[in-house]
């Protein structure tokens, strides 16, 4: 633990820039470069050395055609030196036809320590050779090589490895230095596309989600669209519309929060109000009038119900729904019970057709389940326009393998696609202007408190399908 806490102060530590992106980018693209210029500089050492070894052969050549130039093919010692000298060799040896012929040699043979043949070498021995001259750098060296004409035969020319060894130093040495100008001229021109391109744009977008974070509400933390083409702009656009989103729902439940406090506020006098009227309506039956005593009842278990949501309206935006009761009673009975509380019109231009068997008997909380249908029903009803054409509601159930199924269905218009992507939500998933969508939201949640959903099966022009899955087997 102690280990993990160094580590993190060390990083701390760090100036701002070597933690930055930036300076990570700088330093991978150095590195990239300079293995890229190790990787090219192994095949060209091995390159210089045999051009270095070529020219001693070709030079050495040219010395031997001036020493034949000469009447006996002699010359005197201090010419033999120069040609030697600017040959860059010790000994010239020429063979033609199994023939030896020692051309040009200083006046003590040296010592050969090894011998290189040229004709043939493969790459990789190449590679080899050149990596064990720069290790070595001292030895005497016999190098056998073919006349720089084609021509038959071989020379053999005798090396000082010092200068080689010197050369190849000088040649890795500027190797190493352009090497470090273009991976630092290479890196500087990454590292300010880089920041053009990725940093500085990441850096707007985490001080944007950092701004949000602190103050959600505040519409200058949102950040401002783009209109790049590629991850970048993908990623800022997404994060604008994820902004926009969150403070749309931080907004919608200030608006909850506020209706729960009216509400409460409310609350205690429209209860007065309802017991009032729930006072009238038990001495309504009372009353021998025969289309009173029919009302009557049905009046009294509206007032009932309006109690009972008055009590549990706080729940909505406290997310604190009163927990199922269940009770077991046959379906069909309710949903007539719904049909008769729903407002359907006088002149019979909204039917409901109640298509549950007498079979279906539930095992829920039945107050529950007839906020859920009824929901659906008013829905419904707003949605169907009898001025055009009859409107027709349909409650089916049967029995699935996970539960019982209910499909209500109507012949609307079907649901606007605006409502369709935001159908549960409150306050953006209403079918029509001017509505809440609280309906639904509650009966959705209604339904998952029993352990079910409640999903849309079709909307299109010939009619909306919703289906309830409530868990549990026939009782």
């Amino acid at each position: 633990m102690e280990k993990v806490r160094n580590v993190g102060k060390s990083r701390r530590t760090l100036p701002r820039w070597l933690r930055g992106l930036s300076a990570r980018l700088l330093v991978l693209t150095a590195v990239f470069v300079m293995l890229s210029e190790v990787l090219i500089y192994v095949p060209s050492i091995a390159r210089f050395r045999l051009t270095f070894l070529e020219n001693r052969i070709a030079d050495a050549h040219l010395a031997s055609l001036a020493l034949k130039a000469t009447p006996d093919n002699v010359v005197s010692k201090s010419l033999m030196l120069e040609l030697l000298s600017n040959a860059m060799v010790r000994g010239i040896v020429l063979k033609r036809r199994e023939a030896r012929t020692m051309m040009l040699m200083e006046e003590v043979p040296p010592t050969v320590d090894f011998t290189y043949d040229l004709r043939g070498a493969d790459a990789m021995q190449l590679i080899a050779d050149a990596f064990t001259t720069l290790a070595e750098g001292g030895r005497t060296l016999r190098v056998v090589g073919s006349f720089p004409d084609q021509s038959e035969g071989s020379l053999d020319v005798i090396v000082d490895e010092a200068l080689l060894h010197k050369a190849m130093i000088d040649y890795s040495t500027n190797i190493v230095k352009l090497s470090l100008v273009i991976s630092l001229l290479t890196a500087g021109l990454v590292f300010l596309s880089l920041r053009l391109l990725m940093v500085l744009p990441m850096r707007r977008i985490t001080a944007s989600m950092v701004a949000f974070r602190k103050a959600p509400e505040n519409a200058n933390a949102v950040i401002s669209d783009s209109t790049r083409g590629d991850e970048i702009g993908t990623a800022q656009r997404e994060l604008r519309h994820m902004q926009d989103g969150l403070r749309t729902a931080l907004t919608q439940k200030g608006h909850l929060t506020a209706l729960g406090v009216a509400v409460s506020k409310i609350n205690h006098d429209l209860r007065n109000i309802l017991a009032t009227a729930q006072l009238v309506s038990d001495r309504l039956g009372d009353v021998e009038d025969p289309t009173v005593r029919q009302i009557a009842p049905r009046l009294m278990q509206s007032i009932d119900r309006a109690i009972d949501l008055c009590s549990q309206s706080l729940s909505f935006g406290r997310a604190d729904e009163a927990a199922p009761k269940p009770t077991t009673f046959p379906l069909r009975t309710l949903v007539d019970d719904m049909a008769s509380a729903a407002g359907l019109p006088d002149d019979g231009s909204i039917q409901l057709h109640n298509r549950v068997g007498d079979e279906i008997i539930l095992d829920a909380d039945r107050e529950q389940i007839f906020r859920v249908l009824m929901n659906l029903a008013r829905n419904s009803i707003q949605a169907l326009d009898p001025g055009t054409k009859p409107g027709e509601i349909s409650v089916t159930a049967n029995w699935g393998a996970a539960g019982a199924i209910i499909e209500f269905s109507d012949s609307g218009p079907g649901l606007p696609a605006r409502a369709r992507e935001h159908l549960f939500e409150a306050f953006t998933g209403s079918a029509r202007a001017g509505g809440t969508g609280l309906g639904l939201t509650i009966a959705k949640e209604l339904t998952q408190a029993h352990g079910g959903n409640l999903t849309l099966v079709s909307s299109d022009d010939r009619g909306t399908v919703f289906r309830i899955d409530l868990p549990g087997g026939p009782v």
